[in-house]
């Protein structure tokens, strides 16, 4: 078969491509900012917030490396690959969104995080592997760079929804136990804007057929398979991860550590026997289930996706300890306020949907302007160090600042990293990791996004109990620290070509 090139994508094409990312951020926006908002107006405790957010990242763990998997083998004809698993997960997210702020208990609103997150993590896993299966290598950058400014705009559109309403004069406080107006309208037509966003992409893009991919040259481009992955292992890496469990659950009774890390245990040696499980199956010849298949390339790992997947871990970290955390802190060190029913909590609560919506403008115009322009000038790599060196002083400028206005100022610097860590790990391995098996890999690599989210939710809050009661700010002190780990971590990236 004669090999012929990826037709090369306009603006308007790498626009239409991933302007769904802009509805699936509305709603991560919305969640990240409002979601520890509502449980504490419901009666969630500051100390009972991480348990609470486990629920989200625990749905990516077990939701994207099977999506992945799933849509690279998906061929629905006018449907295509991708699209169909777009318009499932913007219809449960959507619903999700609608029913979260008529939430009457505490329950009921920790489970529609949980069905919301999976919802979001349905849609959002394949948008990741698109934007490879429809661009030439050399657009890799440019379609990363504007799926990040999609979802810079959706963050900046989610997180302001509830400051603007107030401003129209809607009700921004609620009697105990209930969530304010502003939450719930912001909820409803974020909702509205996500499904709306999703299937514009659904209707402007055209998916390449299985017969397309092969003329590319693409769609038989593997690593080794899964079962050459597992074929030579011994059961001593399965053991390991199990034993890891068992000295994490013994450690948090000996220590009386929270009760949530029983759970950060749990997965470690639920991996450890899924692990001996896919082993035995494929040295038995097995090797064509979905099981044996997420071990095995998750085993088959190529050298730089693992490089990167530390940095994602460290990076990860820092972001989801500022998504938890955000609130109280302002709330508590720079408008005097600790209870979720008063008024000036609230207003701090809008707050932190402006300062959250700067740090995604910011994102937005640095995606299109200064990455690029970095990365040229200096490489991909040196970009994404740059970058989340940047996010680290902004961590520790809370530190520093006391007026909660000047918080402008620190979020410019976590901006810039928001921007590099959505753009340069992506572009870097979209052009590095095989075709065929690009949907998988994606899903695997964000493992390391959710990992270190169950390991804030689990184990930061024994921290901040033992060592830091009632001072969440220093929960900045360990984002910024991550940070820098990401940095030095990120010396490791040999980027081919520079």
């Amino acid at each position: 078969m004669q090999i012929t090139e990826k037709p090369r994508q306009n603006w308007a094409g790498l626009a239409n491509i991933s302007f769904g990312f802009f509805g699936i951020q509305i709603g991560f926006a919305l969640q990240n900012a409002n979601m520890s908002r509502v449980f504490q107006s419901l009666g969630s405790s500051l100390d009972d917030l991480p348990a609470l957010w486990v629920a989200a990242p625990l749905t990516g763990l077990l939701v994207q490396p099977i999506i992945g998997h799933l849509s690279d083998k998906t061929w629905l004809g006018r449907l295509g690959r991708r699209r169909p698993y777009f318009v499932l997960g913007a219809v449960m997210a959507a619903l999700s969104l609608f029913l979260m702020p008529l939430s009457p208990v505490l329950m009921m609103a920790a489970v529609l995080l949980w069905t919301l997150d999976a919802s979001l993590n349905v849609s959002m896993e394949p948008f990741r592997a698109f934007v490879g299966d429809m661009l030439r290598k050399d657009q890799h950058t440019a379609g990363y760079a504007v799926q990040t400014a999609f979802i810079g705009a959706g963050a900046v559109a989610g997180s302001l929804f509830p400051y603007l309403l107030e401003h129209w004069g809607v009700s921004n406080e609620a009697p105990a136990g209930m969530i304010p107006d502003t939450v719930r309208y912001s909820f409803w037509a974020g909702g509205a804007a996500l499904f709306a966003a999703v299937m514009w992409t659904v209707v402007t893009t055209k998916e390449y057929s299985p017969e397309e991919m092969a003329s590319f040259g693409e769609a038989s481009a593997e690593a080794a398979t899964a079962a050459d992955n597992l074929a030579g292992r011994t059961s001593a890496a399965p053991f390991a991860w199990i034993m890891a469990g068992v000295a994490a659950m013994l450690a948090t009774y000996e220590l009386g550590l929270e009760k949530e890390v029983y759970l950060l245990a749990g997965l470690l040696m639920g991996y450890g026997l899924i692990s001996h499980v896919a082993i035995r199956l494929a040295r038995a010849g097995r090797s064509a289930g979905m099981l044996t298949a997420i071990v095995g390339d998750f085993s088959g790992m190529p050298e730089i996706m693992k490089r990167l997947a530390l940095v994602q871990f460290f990076s990860w970290s820092a972001l989801f300890i500022m998504w938890i955390n955000t609130t109280p802190i302002v709330a508590k060190d720079f408008f005097g306020a600790s209870d979720p029913a008063s008024a000036a909590y609230q207003q701090a609560g809008n707050w932190v949907g402006v300062l959250f919506s700067v740090y995604n403008g910011v994102a937005a115009v640095a995606a299109l302007t200064l990455l690029p322009f970095l990365s040229r000038r200096f490489g991909k790599a040196r970009t994404h160090i740059f970058g989340l060196l940047c996010g680290a002083a902004g961590y520790a400028s809370f530190f520093v600042i006391k007026d909660p206005t000047w918080l402008i100022l620190s979020e410019i610097g976590v901006g810039i990293a928001w921007a590099s860590i959505l753009a340069m790990p992506y572009a870097i391995l979209a052009s590095s990791l095989p075709q065929a098996k690009l949907g998988i890999y994606m899903g695997l690599f964000n493992v390391f996004v959710v990992v270190p989210q169950l390991l804030v939710a689990t184990v930061m809050g024994s921290i901040m109990k033992r060592y830091f009661p009632g001072e969440p700010i220093w929960t900045m002190a360990f984002a910024a620290a991550t940070l820098v780990l990401a940095a030095l971590a990120m010396t490791r990236v040999k980027v081919p070509g520079e």
